[in-house]
């Protein structure tokens, strides 16, 4: 099961200015093959799928609490998709064309399909697929799956990163390159456990630090790459056998924090009469309200 609090894992700028065609890349970081739907969706089911959950606890635990970080990580990207797609097209009579500025750009879904939010698909609509998911009931097959997952998604980052100067991309951006840092440098830590190979030698792939992106920058002053998270008050606290010892890249101490992180607001998003979304007028809306009341005897 899973406990969902109404917050963001941090808080994303709001620019004025509109950048569609910037969504339409950030969209690959939510359902590419190396996107978030695909990390969650990987590490969701090799959890559900755990053999020896309790011989192996440390390796089961690892997977099941990043799993949950991971649908944080889907809300991120599909917020930031949002409010990139913000201010795109305006209100008006229908046969002013109000919408008309969306045949020229990249993405016509976020126009015709989901009244400019996010889509499960990759940059170009291709739906999310399950065949992304690989869970081959091996441990350490699976945990050396995971590391190649966690290193193509900080290089798909890295290139939408260097796409676009929008600093609601950006921002999402730097803080997932930390935190799927974290994820990396956990799944060699996991690996060496199982092998006594250490990966932790092969990072950061691709070879360039986080330190270089200014977004991700202030996320590691903070320390956020140190700390792994159990998403639980009481599970999955065996991450600790293998979250422990030093930052493989500036050696500061691993930690790992009981619970969550305290998150930010949740984005609210204005009607968009163009879109007919959502739909309810302001008659509409008093006369919910009233029903509300009734039905709660007030």
């Amino acid at each position: 099961m899973i406990i969902r609090f109404d917050k963001m894992l941090i808080d994303l700028p709001r620019p004025e200015y509109s950048d569609p065609n910037g969504a339409s890349a950030v969209q690959e970081l939510l359902g590419g093959k190396f996107g978030e739907m695909s990390t969650l969706n990987n590490y969701m089911y090799q959890s559900f799928n755990f053999r020896n959950k309790k011989k192996f606890k440390p390796f089961y635990d690892l997977v099941a609490s990043i799993t949950a970080e991971e649908f944080g990580h889907v809300q991120l990207v599909s917020n930031t998709i949002n409010i990139m797609l913000n201010n795109t097209t305006f209100p008006g009579d229908p046969d002013i064309a109000p919408m008309q500025t969306a045949k020229d750009l990249r993405f016509h879904h976020h126009f015709i399909d989901t009244a400019q939010t996010a889509k499960p698909a990759d940059s170009h609509g291709r739906p999310w697929t399950g065949d992304n998911v690989f869970n081959s009931g091996n441990l350490l097959l699976d945990l050396i799956h995971n590391f190649f997952l966690e290193c193509g998604a900080r290089t798909h980052k890295m290139r939408v990163y260097e796409m676009t100067e929008n600093p609601t991309a950006r921002e999402m951006i730097g803080y997932l390159l930390v935190r799927g840092g974290v994820h990396i440098v956990a799944y060699a830590k996991a690996i060496e456990v199982v092998t006594g190979v250490d990966m932790t030698k092969m990072l950061p792939v691709p070879n360039l630090s986080n330190r270089a992106f200014e977004t991700a920058q202030k996320f590691e002053d903070e320390g956020i790459h140190t700390k792994l998270y159990t998403w639980s008050p009481t599970d999955f606290r065996d991450i600790n056998k293998i979250w422990k010892g030093t930052h493989p890249e500036d050696g500061r101490p691993l930690e790992v924090v009981i619970g969550a992180p305290e998150g930010a607001p949740t984005p609210d998003y204005e009607e968009l009469p163009e879109e007919f979304a959502p739909g309810i007028s302001a008659e509409d809306y008093q006369e919910i309200v009233k029903r509300l009341m009734r039905s709660a005897g007030l």
